[in-house]
């Protein structure tokens, strides 16, 4: 299992940065980022890339949910 708390971002919100940090041992989970009045839902693909000499797992956007008001 990879290590590295960095993990590459692929899909969703433009304005999403492409390299996002995990909790430590998060690796594999499910990631649930807070955009504005919504959820951005990543998955891991089991795929690594490497980018800036690092090699990170990539997560693929799944779905986006809205927070309840």
């Amino acid at each position: 299992m990879h290590e590295s708390n960095l993990v590459l971002l692929q899909g969703g919100p433009d304005d999403l940065p492409q390299v996002w940090v995990l909790p430590p041992g998060g690796c594999g989970e499910p990631v649930k980022i807070l955009r504005h009045n919504a959820y951005e839902h990543f998955e891991f693909t089991h795929e690594y890339r490497t980018l800036h000499g690092e090699t990170m797992p990539v997560y693929r956007w799944t779905y986006r949910t809205y927070i309840a008001e």
